[in-house]
C-alpha cells in the first residue's frame, strides 16, 4: 500500500507494476524519450503523488533512479521550501525531455528559484535552454500577486533567444511570450509589441513566434477576457 511512509524503493517496486507497453508507444508518439520510460500517464502519477505525500529526502533518492516515471514523481513530491539551487541545476544536468523539464519548472517557480532562469537560458543544451522559458510562462501564470515588472523583466531574454531554431525551444520562447501578453492587459501591450517585432524580423524562427503569438494576444477571446 502506497502512502506517506514508502520509500524510493517502494515507489519505484509500485510503478514497475504499472508498466504499460501501449502507453510507452504512445509517449513516443508525442516526442517523449522513452528510454527508461514506464508508460505510466501523468494522471496516474498524480494520484500515486497525493498517497505518498511530500518528502523531500526521498524525492531526490526517486531523481537519482534514471527512471521516467520516478523522475516526475521526484518532481511531484518535492518539497519546494526545501529545493536549493544547487538541487535543481543538479536535476537539470539530467533534462532529457520536455515532460520531465516543464514539470521541473512549475517546481522551480514555487520554489522562487528565479535567480537560474538567465543561467538556464545561457545553457546551450536544448532541454536545459527549454527550461528557462517553461518557467518564465509558469511565472506568467502562477506569480498572480508578484508587479508585472517582475514578469516584463523577460520579454528580453525572450527576444535574445527567438532565433533558436530547435523545436523545444523555440515553442517554449513562444509560450512564454504568449503567457506574458495574456497575464494582464498591463502585460499584454508590452508583449504584443514584441510579438509584433519579431513576426516582422528576417529570422524564420523568430518570425514564427511572433506571428504566432500575435494571432493568440489578438484573438476575440484574449481580448474579451482582458477587458
Amino acid at each position: 500500500m502506497i502512502g506517506p511512509s514508502s520509500s524510493a524503493a517502494d515507489l519505484i517496486a509500485h510503478l514497475q507494476t504499472l508498466r504499460s507497453e501501449d502507453g510507452i508507444a504512445g509517449m513516443a508518439r508525442f516526442g517523449i524519450v522513452t528510454g527508461q520510460a514506464l508508460g505510466i500517464s501523468n494522471p496516474q502519477l498524480r494520484s500515486i503523488a497525493r498517497l505518498a505525500r511530500k518528502d523531500h529526502p526521498r524525492a531526490l533518492a526517486l531523481w537519482q533512479s534514471g527512471i521516467r516515471e520516478a523522475r516526475l514523481l521526484a518532481l511531484m513530491t518535492s518539497e519546494p521550501k526545501r529545493l536549493t539551487a544547487d538541487e535543481a541545476k543538479a536535476f537539470a544536468e539530467d533534462f532529457n525531455s520536455w515532460e520531465i523539464v516543464d514539470t521541473a519548472a512549475d517546481l522551480f517557480v514555487e520554489a522562487r528559484l528565479d535567480a537560474l532562469t538567465e543561467g538556464f537560458a545561457a545553457d546551450e543544451r536544448e532541454f536545459v535552454r527549454r527550461t528557462a522559458f517553461a518557467m518564465i510562462a509558469a511565472m506568467a501564470v502562477h506569480r498572480k500577486k508578484d508587479p508585472d515588472e517582475t514578469i516584463l523583466i523577460w520579454l528580453t531574454l525572450i527576444e535574445a533567444h527567438a532565433g533558436d531554431e530547435r523545436n523545444f525551444v523555440r515553442k517554449a520562447v513562444n509560450w512564454a511570450l504568449r503567457n506574458i501578453g495574456k497575464r494582464n492587459k498591463a502585460c499584454h501591450a508590452p508583449a504584443l509589441k514584441l510579438a509584433r517585432r519579431l513576426a516582422e524580423s528576417s529570422g524564420k524562427t523568430a518570425r514564427w513566434i511572433g506571428k504566432d503569438a500575435v494571432r493568440e494576444l489578438t484573438s476575440d477571446a484574449v481580448i474579451a477576457r482582458l477587458k
